[in-house]
């Protein structure tokens, strides 16, 4: 961010849902579901070097039998509105680095957080749907209630 403005410290998360029930999460402060199918490889509080700052890796074949959905979040974690925002993105990448989904965030998202995205079983495919709505939350457990109608 420029103007000499204190950065912002944006951050990754994945949220997995069970019908309408959390089931488990990955984020800076707890790196990996319980089944090991979600993992967020290190937070980065700077926005500083190259490639993606932060990335969360999901095994669909490893997620648990429970888990419907799969909520991806960024969110900032100093209660910063996004609307200040002026060179962040966030996206998703099947294995051969194709982008599936891509929000560019800029001067727009009044809110502290962005849902992004949510990817959900369909039978005993997944499919991927883009949300990129604000939402009001610092990190990913501060109002699971304001996920659900994502889900």
């Amino acid at each position: 961010m420029g103007s000499g403005a204190a950065p912002i410290d944006l951050d990754a998360s994945a949220v997995q849902f069970a019908g309408k029930q959390f089931f488990d999460l990955a984020f800076f402060n707890h790196l990996a579901t319980r089944d090991g199918s979600v993992v967020h490889l290190g937070d980065n509080t700077t926005g500083k070097g190259e490639g993606d700052d932060e990335v969360i890796t999901v095994d669909l074949g490893r997620v648990y039998a429970k888990v419907d959905s799969i909520l991806f979040l960024i969110s900032s974690y100093q209660g910063h509105s996004l609307e200040y925002i002026r060179n962040a993105y966030c996206r998703l990448v099947d294995d051969d680095d194709t982008e599936l989904a891509r929000f560019t965030i800029t001067l727009g998202v009044r809110n502290t957080g962005l849902v992004m995205a949510r990817l959900f079983r369909d039978g005993t495919d997944w499919k991927l749907t883009a949300i990129g709505t604000g939402i009001a939350l610092k990190t990913p457990t501060d109002s699971l209630d304001a996920l659900l109608p994502f889900v």
